[in-house]
């Protein structure tokens, strides 16, 4: 332990991938970090473990190896990629191939960048996989990063009719004539360096590119890799660092006897344009854990317009009818008037489940609480005392109900 300890001083706090080996030096275990001696400290001081497979892990390190990154984002897929090489003990330990999720570029005239798991789409469709990788949500946040600076097509559909994505200049528009094929290769070509961790060649590939541009006097191309070399240069990944953060944090509460009890928490969002192609969500999480199978979706059906109170109360009203397994806490995303809406429809009901309405404060950096008027136990006090945990869920709703609207906005427009 004392031999870790001094490796641990010896380390900067930027991101990057860490590398545990056993005393034969072995690979038992690689992960990426927003900070590489916050995240190893976390694992070798506090409390002890209390997770049996990370306490296991723990016992055989001898030997921790560092590769430093300049963003979140490249230690995501430098983490991958070191994975898919060494199949390390502990990465793959109760994983088989068909759990894992990839990035995958398909053969399409004008290629689509995909997220999918390899038994959801037929190898002949698709050019190139990358991955494992094993969050699918960080996969998400990653490409929404990356068709910031090389926008594609995403949709089966050979059109930019009615693609909100194309309006909003996600896609580049290859089937309205907006962008050349030579032009479009470029954008594929620079989201497969960022997946094969070449960010700095792809880097020297765009300044040079640039300078042949501004020699022939092609000032306006030259500006648009100019941007690209400055986004690479900044790439913004809070996103990425806030879901490590939340998985980080719950390290020194386990040990700690946090959450001794298992509830079932249920969080609600409305997810709308101006009332339009109006879904609601549930996310089910069991403490601390999110339980993706039971989680549910609504498309609003009674309500006009927009009217976000409304449309909760048929989301609660239609959720309610069914025979599911009754929650112990429910949030809402919303104010005093949802929290009003809930409790007497909960009362109405026969029901008596502790209720809360979780809103975005003034600076929109704090969450703000509206709790009904119920005795809260312990382990739903330490839900809501915990913000990072909170804001999880939260987001969770947020993310299931946005993605359920895109896919129904979609559906309006083919």
């Amino acid at each position: 332990m004392e031999n870790i300890k001094r490796q641990l001083d010896r380390r900067s706090k930027k991101p990057g991938v860490y590398i545990y080996r056993g005393k034969a030096g072995q690979i038992l275990y690689i992960g990426k970090a927003t900070s590489l001696k916050d995240r190893v400290s976390s694992y070798f001081t506090g409390a002890p473990q209390t997770y049996r497979p990370i306490e296991a892990m723990i016992s055989e390190v001898a030997k921790i190896g560092f590769q430093e990154t300049d963003t979140v984002l490249e230690a995501l897929i430098l983490e991958a990629n070191l994975i898919k090489k060494y199949l390390p003990k502990y990465n793959v330990k109760e994983k088989d191939d068909k759990s894992f999720s990839y990035f995958a570029i398909t053969k399409d005239e004008f290629p689509r960048v995909l997220i999918v798991r390899k038994t959801e789409v037929a190898p002949a469709e698709v050019k190139k996989f990358y991955g494992p990788y094993v969050s699918k949500r960080q996969m998400e946040l990653a490409l929404k990063i990356v068709r910031r600076i090389f926008p594609f097509h995403s949709v089966p559909q050979k059109t930019e009719k009615g693609c909100l994505d194309f309006q909003l200049g996600r896609c580049p528009g290859p089937y309205a004539g907006a962008i050349s094929k030579k032009d479009y290769a470029k954008n594929i070509r620079g989201i497969r360096m960022i997946l094969e961790g070449k960010k700095q060649g792809l880097i020297k590939k765009l300044e040079k590119e640039m300078a042949e541009s501004s020699k022939k006097h092609e000032f306006e191309k030259a500006a648009d890799v100019r941007d690209k070399i400055f986004a690479l240069n900044h790439i913004r990944d809070v996103a990425l660092i806030s879901q490590e953060d939340f998985s980080r944090s719950l390290a020194p509460l386990k040990g700690a006897g946090f959450l001794e009890k298992k509830i079932r928490i249920e969080a609600y969002d409305i997810s709308n344009i101006g009332g339009r192609q109006a879904v609601g969500s549930m996310v089910v999480f069991n403490s601390d854990r999110a339980n993706k199978k039971e989680y549910r979706k609504f498309k609003i059906k009674t309500v006009d317009g927009s009217d976000d109170v409304g449309m909760m109360r048929e989301v609660l009203l239609r959720r309610f009818k069914n025979a599911w397994i009754q929650p112990d806490l429910i949030l809402l995303d919303g104010g005093k008037g949802h929290l009003n809406m809930a409790q007497k429809l909960l009362l109405d009901l026969g029901l008596m489940i502790p209720l809360v309405a979780v809103a975005k404060g003034p600076t929109r950096k704090k969450l703000e609480l509206h709790v009904g008027n119920y005795k809260l136990n312990k382990e739903i006090n330490n839900i809501l005392s915990n913000e990072i945990i909170l804001k999880r869920i939260m987001d969770e709703a947020h993310r299931f109900a946005i993605t359920y609207h895109k896919k129904v906005r979609r559906r309006e427009f083919i």
